[in-house]
């Protein structure tokens, strides 16, 4: 809710002072918040509000007198900013404006709202509060200021523009906005739109941007000997040859084969290909498509409680690959991360391909997930699902760092169209993309009698 630059002056006899607030400045302060905050944004706050902020963070309560008279204040509090993470709404990261969420061993200042007495124009006084704020983030040792910004002049062109077209606008300076405008040149930099942050500000149209101003004198607080968050990962991509399998122990041995080999190079996940386990559809004949990949399916569990128990054993993620599984009587296309502490995530193929859908009837999930890891924020998209632009957008909103896509493509051609879409994943999100695929044929089984595809790490 942090709000603009004020602009005039009613006099220049002035005597400014930078300080805390104390409790009997509120007077002061719901004169200017009830000028500030009309109508709808429901004016100055309850004194309860106010005394809680001054007993919970008193040095983060900052304020600019004239002559005795507060002016302009800014509020602030400090978090675990992991623990709200950017999707979050103004009540909830503030603890409804009481501070109820302020940790002194978080790592972010989290500015509450800056405000200035609108007869004070043209004495930067924002601009006063902010270096200050920048300050005490400093001197706390804090990685960052972030905030909540209204964007109020968005009601002018919320019939033509969407937020995000409208910040574009003002970051060109082809529009101007009061707030946003003033925190630009502050140094400040847009993370995202927060949708309902503020549902109240009927101006902003209830959005908001989340703003970031990198402290680069930060240094960490004791950093952890062991188990600390990683800074790089080590990816291993498994170039699975089709080959024939005489029993699920054989495929399983295989894959214990790579698993342990990119133990051994300490890589942190270990990504096989969309369908690895296609030549056990040749154990036992079947009269059809729709038969054999079902009797795939049967051996999925099986298949993934061992790979479950090898990343255990061998301290690595693994996702492993994609295996067909049948639940309620519908068959689908799911992707499993085994992490190296046990757990397990799943995602589903969301769009099965036109011969997915034909010859094995089917069908695609419903829910988009990003997987917590201990060497990164992962997303997984199998094959088809890569060339859908914004289920990696929908990721990229989410902070994904790494994108997974296992594969299976049968000629050059269908290889090329999915790398070029790992490629353009690469430029829009400004993430890592690795992939995973088959190569190889069995001639006499059906759909693994070609396979063309090669690993690369994007």
């Amino acid at each position: 809710m942090d709000d603009k630059e004020p602009s005039a002056t009613p006099h220049s006899d002035h005597k400014l002072e930078l300080r805390n607030l104390r409790i009997d400045d509120f007077t002061d302060i719901k004169h200017i918040m009830d000028r500030v905050y009309p109508g709808g944004m429901g004016g100055v706050w309850p004194k309860k509000k106010y005394l809680s902020m001054l007993k919970t963070f008193p040095e983060g309560q900052i304020c600019i007198e004239d002559n005795g008279k507060v002016v302009a204040a800014a509020f602030a509090v400090i978090v675990d900013y992991d623990k709200f993470g950017d999707e979050h709404t103004y009540d909830e990261i503030t603890g409804n404006a009481y501070l109820s969420t302020h940790d002194p061993n978080g790592d972010v200042l989290y500015g509450v709202d800056v405000f200035a007495d609108p007869d004070y124009r043209n004495l930067r006084l924002g601009r006063r509060l902010y270096e200050a704020r920048k300050e005490l983030c400093q001197n706390l040792n804090l990685r960052a200021i972030i905030a909540g910004g209204r964007i109020p002049n968005y009601k002018d062109h919320s019939d033509t523009m969407s937020p995000q077209e409208y910040i574009t606008a003002v970051k060109r300076k082809e529009l101007y906005d009061p707030i946003l405008t003033f925190q630009l040149s502050n140094d400040f930099e847009v993370k995202r739109v927060l949708k309902g942050y503020l549902p109240e500000d009927n101006d902003s149209q209830g959005y908001a941007t989340l703003l970031e101003w990198f402290n680069i004198y930060y240094e960490p607080k004791d950093p952890k000997l062991f188990g600390a968050k990683k800074t790089m990962a080590r990816l291993g991509c498994v170039q699975w040859q089709m080959r024939e399998m005489k029993s699920v122990e054989e495929l399983l041995q295989q894959v214990e084969y790579f698993i342990d080999a990119l133990s051994d190079y300490r890589c942190d996940v270990a990504l096989f290909p969309e369908f690895f386990n296609a030549p056990l559809m040749g154990l036992e004949p079947q009269d059809n498509s729709i038969d054999a990949i079902r009797l795939l399916a049967s051996y999925t569990d099986h298949i993934l409680e061992a790979i479950s128990r090898l990343a255990v054993s061998y301290n690595i993620n693994v996702v492993a690959g994609s295996m067909p599984v049948i639940e309620d009587n519908l068959l689908y296309n799911v992707a499993y991360l085994c992490r190296r502490d046990g757990t397990v995530g799943a995602q589903y193929k969301l769009h099965p391909t036109p011969h997915e859908k034909r010859d094995w009837i089917m069908e695609g999930g419903n829910e988009l997930k990003l997987f917590e890891t201990d060497f990164g924020k992962v997303g997984i998209l199998i094959c088809y699902d890569v060339e859908f632009p914004e289920l990696a957008r929908l990721l990229g909103e989410k902070e994904m760092q790494i994108l997974l896509v296992p594969f299976w493509t049968d000629t050059k051609n269908s290889y090329i169209r999915v790398r070029r879409s790992d490629q353009a994943r690469v430029n829009e999100k400004e993430c890592y993309v690795a992939i995973a695929g088959c190569a190889g044929n069995r001639p006499n089984e059906d759909t693994v009698d070609i396979l063309c595809g090669l690993c690369a790490v994007l």
